[in-house]
């Protein structure tokens, strides 16, 4: 076994307009035999979530891994981080110092891979469609301060918004900002089940079983005109139901790559150097995770409850035992190598301490045993979730001022329900949309926000949100973001955990492993290759 850390330089600096570099048509992909990569991730489509990859409707990170692959937007996150890069778009940019309009032009004769032409209208259509039909994943939020979309010609497309947004360019580079092609999409509904069609690097073949995609296959799309070459010409994704079987395929060698989410076993048994014939990767990553309220239940309606939580729990102990070097304690919901970081959490609340978690109890007039329920989903994060879960309890049970029962469920019912504000308190992950501070805020505390919190603090939805977004030098916007840090802190409205590392395992004939996933976990399929074992 071979062990490589990736060190990614850190993200900050000027957003500015932008020109495409070369396209994706070249000679690669002359590796042979289909690449298969293993991931836990499910996709289900159920009533709650019958358009599990539609760009209108998909908000979770597997869904959006498997559009990637497959369509286009005018912006993409480049190898090595960075700021955007233009995609489908030949340039894009600001073009007013307000950071308040933004225009892109498209690729000269842009297609998508059916062979239809891709004009500025078909630009214009996905945006517009995202907007109206506004599903309740809350994916449509990222779009939110896009007032007008204007074609000029076939070519051009300008945004205007309804207040300044240096983080647009990003915005701009994730799925929800596909292009996707009228025919194939309605205008006012949602495209159900697991067709994709698109311009994107690959097409797309799902195999399906039941209600669940069990595999996907990604073959080289001849048309494609992008940013990105392509080290193959056909990867399989295959979907697991647990890292455990996962990893046994990547033994038997059913399998050539392991993504998401392998176990903490796993990783520390590849760490060891017991499989010869795999490689593991580590790198910088972006994923939080975070206890979540619904601020209107009367189990933690009262702050003093949420912040008595937060006085008590251990992330060290949390991490220790239960990811040990894969996770890092996080103290608030902007990771601690993003610019705009602030140890919040800390700051307010110190080491943890019963003693102060009664006191604060008992000026707000709380009974205790505080008896609550806090639900974890059981197949979405990984099979560490429970044994997270278990200790959270034990911790708060622990100071005698809770009373604390945990329940799991599967991902397809957990986060309908969540949504529809069964759940008093709940574990949710997040990998970020993109790498800006924004992005670990606004989606859980402006309007229309992911978890449809009942949570609302008008000062940072009208105020701070918008001041720090019109900085397009993200230091200028540290003070603004420091300030809704240190507001979460105080009313606690989700509560932040720890920090992880990600990991891409191998068998020893792939290469390009290190860039299989970015620091937003974004499987970039097109730089695995085939080479020679040994």
């Amino acid at each position: 076994m071979n062990r490589k850390t990736l060190v990614l330089p850190a993200v900050a600096g000027l957003l500015t307009p932008v020109l495409a570099a070369c396209g994706g048509s070249d000679d690669g992909g002359k590796s042979g035999d289909a690449i298969t990569v293993g991931t836990t991730d499910r996709f289900v489509a159920t009533s709650d979530a019958p358009a599990p990859l539609d760009p209108a409707f998909a908000y979770d990170v597997g869904s959006w891994n498997v559009l990637r692959q497959t369509q286009q937007t005018l912006m993409t996150q480049p190898k090595g981080e960075g700021q955007p890069v233009p995609e489908a778009a030949e340039s894009c940019g600001f073009t007013d110092s307000g950071n308040e309009r933004y225009a892109c032009k498209l690729r000269d004769d842009l297609k998508f891979a059916n062979g239809d032409q891709i004009t500025a209208a078909d630009v214009k259509y996905s945006i517009e469609r995202v907007l109206r039909i506004n599903a309740d994943t809350g994916v449509a939020a990222l779009l939110n301060t896009i007032d007008t979309v204007e074609t000029q010609g076939e070519r051009d497309v300008v945004f205007h918004l309804k207040t300044a947004d240096a983080t647009f360019p990003f915005k701009l580079s994730t799925p929800v900002a596909d292009i996707v092609d009228p025919k194939f999409y309605p205008k006012d509904s949602l495209r159900k089940g697991f067709d994709v069609d698109g311009s994107g690097p690959y097409t797309f073949q799902a195999t399906v079983s039941g209600d669940s995609m069990v595999s996907a296959t990604f073959t080289k799309n001849p048309s494609y005109k992008g940013s990105v070459p392509l080290n193959n010409q056909k990867v399989v994704l295959r979907s697991y139901k647990d890292a455990d079987e996962m990893g046994a395929a990547i033994d038997k060698g059913d399998i050539d790559v392991m993504t998401r989410n392998m176990s903490p076993t796993q990783i520390q048994k590849l760490d060891s150097g017991s499989d010869k014939n795999a490689e593991i990767v580590d790198m910088p990553g972006m994923e939080i995770r975070y206890l979540a309220f619904n601020t209107d239940a009367p189990t933690v309606k009262d702050k003093a409850v949420r912040q008595a939580m937060a006085q008590l729990i251990d992330r060290g102990e949390l991490v220790s035992k239960v990811y040990g070097s894969q996770a890092e304690p996080l103290y608030s919901l902007v990771p601690a190598t993003l610019t705009g970081h602030s140890n919040s959490f800390f700051n307010k609340y110190g080491n943890p301490s019963a003693a102060k978690a009664k006191e604060l109890l008992a000026r707000a007039g709380i009974t205790t045993p505080v008896k609550l329920t806090m639900h974890y989903t059981s197949d979405h994060y990984g099979s560490a979730t429970k044994q997270e879960f278990q200790i959270l309890q034990q911790q708060l049970n622990g100071s005698g001022l809770f009373d604390v029962s945990i329940q799991g469920h599967p991902w397809a019912t957990f986060r309908p329900a969540e949504l529809k504000g069964q759940y008093d308190v709940f574990g949710m992950g997040w990998f970020p949309d993109f790498p800006d501070a924004d992005n670990f805020l606004a989606p859980f505390l402006d309007k229309d926000n992911v978890l449809k919190s009942p949570y609302t603090n008008s000062t940072i939805q009208r105020a701070l949100i918008p001041e720090s977004r019109r900085e397009a030098d993200r230091l200028d916007a540290a003070k603004s973001l420091t300030e809704i840090q240190d507001t979460v802190a105080d009313e606690v409205p989700v509560l932040p955990l720890w920090q992880g590392k990600q990991y891409v395992a191998a068998r020893d004939d792939i290469t390009g492993i290190s860039y299989a996933l970015n620091s937003t976990s974004t499987l970039q399929l097109w730089e695995l290759g085939r080479g020679v074992s040994g």
